[in-house]
């Protein structure tokens, strides 16, 4: 293949991808939504639920048993499908608070994401969150309003709270027609036609082409109160609602917004359809060499996630790579950066939730699972040429601490073992406290707690004790090493080492920490690892 055909060839790949996360808060839908984007992509054939312990099928998205007891997502899983000539790679998070860090790191790998929020809630805490960290990043957002099957709160109200709680214009990209119990459809404001809810159970969907919202055949399917009411929303929205402005879509200052009912498969076709149409294929990374180009010829990508134990019958370990440049191809060697060696890449698989396949070839944009034997850590690079190293991926200061200990002794290497990989999941912080080596674990949410204790259990047969301790903030602290006395820090503080050696100090209170900042006016406390 020629220089010219294979850049094409690789241009041609890039254009047909997109990576995209969804966010929100719990219970807003997001598995569901999931669910339903991977059935219009022919991924699944029947969707799974997630009401109840005793349900019979389970998300395919939530894989692991605490998730199918719980009916919650507590890792983020990656599903790919195509969809009419495009290759979607769905990056699935955890929408429980407890396990923000996750979400955190796993945005970094996608181009845009989907805010899907609850219709009956409006904005929650979490959704904020998330929202800042897609902000700071400066990534395209989409917002899905869903549950309109439920009696939910007025249209311009939610998109008002759009704007003032996140700071962020939005544009209907079409508009309910009526609402819970009396939920007709949609109309299509681009399109320029409804969809509708057809008979009493809601079961069928149909899609009719009109000349405007004031068709006629509009009127008959509103009624005369739904009608009018419709036709006064969209007069208002031509005449004072925002203008759709592609380049700000792009540049993340306005959010098309849909509304729909995932778990009537309502409007999620639509949404898919222009989502594919209006998101952004791979984009540059930053990188010790610059902004790297999907387009370029060398592959390059880095690891935002490591799992263990996805399949318990082979106790494993993958790691998540995102390709950033270039071509991968089964069985290349690349640089392993941090590590300065060369390895070879044998065992690359894709997924759909703990469902895998052998990747033969796989192009920028595409998440892809490598078999770690224990090399990788999360933010490590690997590349073709060079040492291209990625941006470091951000540790987030943890809330709460507790001492952990191992019940039974003679299991300590076993305890070491689940701690390690826990650590480099990310699942839990590891820290050490400075002259006596006991273990303290930070955590973000107490959910990661119990997670911690369950998997310890059942993936590695040890019982670990958790003693609570008082501290509520981690603090960096960078110093000169001659300067860090250990003796500053024994009253409502403790210094602490992390994984990677440095100190950090464990606060009781703001009011402890200020004072430790004004009593060491050369030292730098960070919020998150330098």
């Amino acid at each position: 293949m020629s220089i010219d055909t294979a850049q094409k060839k690789m241009q041609e790949e890039v254009e047909k991808r997109r990576t995209f996360a969804i966010i929100s808060h719990p219970d807003a839908g997001k598995t569901t939504l999931t669910e339903k984007l991977l059935l219009f992509g022919g991924a699944i054939r029947l969707a799974g639920t997630v009401k109840g312990r005793k349900a019979s099928k389970h998300a395919t998205s939530d894989w692991m048993e605490i998730e199918k007891q719980r009916g919650i997502s507590v890792t983020s899983s990656v599903m790919q499908f195509d969809y009419e000539g495009h290759r979607v790679n769905i990056l699935d998070t955890p929408g429980h608070q407890d396990f923000s860090e996750d979400t955190y790191r796993t945005l970094t790998a996608a181009d845009s994401a989907v805010m899907l929020i609850d219709s009956a809630k409006g904005v929650e805490e979490q959704t904020k969150k998330l929202f800042q960290v897609c902000r700071k990043r400066g990534i395209p957002i989409f917002t899905f309003i869903n549950k309109l099957d439920r009696e939910g709160r007025n249209p311009f109200d939610l998109l008002e709270e759009l704007e003032q709680v996140l700071g962020i214009r939005s544009y209907p990209m079409n508009w309910p027609i009526g609402s819970g119990k009396q939920f007709r459809g949609v109309y299509d404001r681009a399109q320029t036609q409804v969809e509708l809810f057809q008979g009493d159970d809601h079961k069928e969907i149909q899609v009719q082409k009109v000349s405007g919202y004031q068709d006629d055949l509009v009127k008959e399917i509103a009624g005369e109160y739904y009608y009018d009411q419709l036709i006064q929303d969209l007069e208002l929205l031509d005449v004072a609602g925002d203008a759709f402005d592609f380049d700000k879509v792009r540049g993340g200052e306005l959010t098309p917004v849909f509304f729909g009912s995932a778990v009537n498969s309502f409007g999620v076709q639509t949404f898919l359809e222009n989502f594919l149409k209006l998101a952004p294929a791979p984009t540059p990374r930053r990188s010790s060499e610059g902004e790297i180009d999907p387009s370029n010829q060398k592959f390059s990508g880095y690891i935002f996630k490591i799992q263990a134990n996805m399949n318990p019958a082979h106790r494993d370990r993958i790691a998540f790579l995102r390709i950033c440049s270039g071509k991968f191809e089964r069985g290349m060697s690349v640089k392993h950066v941090r590590v300065g060696k060369d390895i070879k890449l044998a065992q690359p698989q894709q997924f759909l939730a703990q469902d895998r396949d052998i990747v033969e070839e796989a192009y920028p944009g595409d998440i892809i699972g490598l078999f770690d034997p224990g090399i990788f850590r999360i933010g490590d690079s690997l590349s073709q040429g060079g040492k291209v190293e990625f941006d470091e991926l951000p540790t987030f200061s943890p809330e709460l601490f507790s001492k952990v200990t191992v019940k039974n002794a003679l299991k300590h290497k076993q305890f070491q073992k689940g701690v390690d990989q826990l650590t480099e999941e990310g699942t839990i912080q590891v820290f050490k406290t400075v002259g006596f080596e006991d273990m303290i674990l930070g955590v973000v949410g107490q959910l990661q707690f119990e997670v911690f204790e369950h998997r310890m259990r059942a993936e590695y047969g040890v019982e670990v004790q958790l003693q609570r301790m008082n501290y509520q903030f981690a603090r960096w602290l960078v110093e000169d090493k001659e300067k860090i006395d250990p003796g500053k820090f024994r009253i409502n503080s403790q210094l602490v080492k992390d994984k990677k050696d440095n100190y950090v100090v464990l606060f009781e209170s703001e009011y402890a920490m200020r004072s430790a900042i004004e009593k060491n006016p050369t030292a730098k406390f960070l919020e998150t690892a330098p």
